[in-house]
């Protein structure tokens, strides 16, 4: 029997849609690759197993079948995103365990696209650091399990990682999508501001939906699908002026050498590609990492709020207790309208920002929840210093693979755009990816 675990998105719904293969046999076979991995793994807060199925029959039996552009492909949500019919728990045992009345929008329209969700995925709790784990499962890295997925979306990241489903619905309002998309070998991209409905909790303007894949032809054709736009074929770039930047933004932290070496060979890629490729480091202020904290802080004390502090983790409260006097003022937006205004004639003289992704590898995987404030803020800010910045601009960025690290484990690089510079980004990442191959998934089951 043939397995679809492992296969595209687009090569899946093609399948369908040309009826050699059911969305049933296409999310069995999903489901079973879940059940074999996912106990070490750590991908799912809930699997879906018997309401899948039967909404792939759905699938099955609906009269635009061959119109779908997701047709039968398995998906996985992020747990912070409501799916009819199961609980929004956010990774806290602070949050209500009762059934949504509907779908998120963006979880609609990929149903209406012919996507089946399969499960539910963990994150840390209420979203708020880079490492996904707590109370309610601890997602780890399939490439190294011994390694955290990286956060906030960290089990959707692990789910694709690991061939449990070929696409999955993340959000990044500090890099949640970008960080673990770099840590397991994945393509994501972190809309610019209004593209992709936006989540329950935008955490004031930072956060965006978007999505996690393993090519970048997956990665389009999902964003399309969230942007309620038709997926289009991808078109050449042209000839670009692309800035590469191995500064890290935040002052006092530093990026590592294989880092480095990914961002260098990327450039290198891309000249020979044909763009003018200049090395240039864009007017980051002294500011950011302030102005970053004040908005990192106000959104989880905003999140926080209607929940029992004594079932929150003792991180989440300190960051939700820090964030309070800042509510007010950082829901003027004026310190990101600033940050803006600095960066904007950068961007005018220079189509796509090319950076590290990262700067450090994740952390081991464990309780981290169960540790101190200060621990969590110290690792999350060495491992990811290159990411907040674009949330606070509200402009797109997006993750790539580019290269090993010496374990063997994928590397990243991130590219950064104007505003409406979607397409152009994924074009672009399209030429790495195509000059650059890497594995798909990772090579675990």
């Amino acid at each position: 029997m043939t397995t679809w675990a492992g296969r595209t998105a687009a090569e899946i719904s093609a399948a369908v849609r040309e009826k050699r293969v059911t969305p049933r046999e296409v999310v069995a076979g999903h489901l079973e690759r879940i059940r074999r991995l996912d106990a070490r793994l750590g991908a799912f807060r809930l699997v879906r197993a018997e309401r899948a199925l039967a909404e792939a029959d759905e699938v099955a039996a609906r009269s635009d079948l061959a119109e779908l552009p997701l047709a039968g492909v398995p998906v996985a949500v992020k747990d912070n995103l409501a799916v009819r019919g199961e609980s929004r728990r956010v990774g806290s045992a602070a949050t209500p365990d009762t059934p949504a009345a509907r779908d998120h929008v963006t979880v609609a329209r990929l149903r209406a696209a012919g996507a089946v969700v399969v499960g539910l995925t963990n994150v840390p709790e209420l979203c708020v650091f880079g490492t996904t784990d707590g109370v309610l499962g601890t997602a780890r890295n399939p490439w190294d399990p011994a390694r955290s997925a990286g956060g906030s979306s960290g089990g959707s990241a692990t789910a694709v990682a690991a061939g449990m489903v070929p696409i999955a619905l993340g959000n990044d309002g500090m890099g949640s999508l970008r960080i673990p998309a770099a840590n397991c070998g994945l393509v994501t991209i972190k809309p610019g501001r209004g593209v992709v409905p936006a989540g329950d909790s935008d955490w004031f303007g930072l956060a965006e939906n978007g999505p996690l894949a393993t090519t970048v032809e997956d990665a389009r054709l999902m964003l399309a699908v969230l942007a309620g736009t038709e997926p289009a074929p991808p078109a050449a770039p042209g000839a670009l002026a692309v800035a590469v930047s191995l500064r890290s933004p935040l002052a006092g932290v530093t990026v590592s050498r294989p880092y480095a070496a990914a961002a260098r060979d990327a450039a290198g890629v891309l000249m020979r590609a044909g763009h003018r490729v200049r090395r240039a480091d864009p007017p980051y202020p002294l500011s950011l990492a302030t102005t970053a904290l004040m908005h990192w802080t106000a959104g989880t004390a905003a999140d926080a709020r209607p929940l029992d502090p004594r079932l929150l983790t003792r991180r989440t409260r300190v960051h939700a207790r820090l964030g309070r006097p800042f509510v007010g003022t950082v829901g003027t937006g004026a310190a990101r309208e600033r940050l803006r205004h600095r960066l904007e004639p950068f961007f005018a003289e220079y189509d796509v920002l090319l950076t590290p992704a990262l700067a450090r590898r994740s952390p081991k995987a464990g309780p981290w929840h169960e540790r101190g404030w200060l621990s969590n803020l110290l690792v999350n800010t060495a491992c990811s210093p290159l990411t907040p910045a674009w949330n606070l601009t509200g402009w797109p960025a997006l993750a790539v693979p580019c290269g090993t690290l010496p374990s063997g484990a994928p590397c990243a690089v991130q590219l950064v755009g104007r505003p409406g510079s979607e397409e152009r980004l994924l074009a672009v990442a399209g030429q790495l990816e195509a000059r650059k191959p890497w594995r798909r998934t990772a090579p675990v089951g």
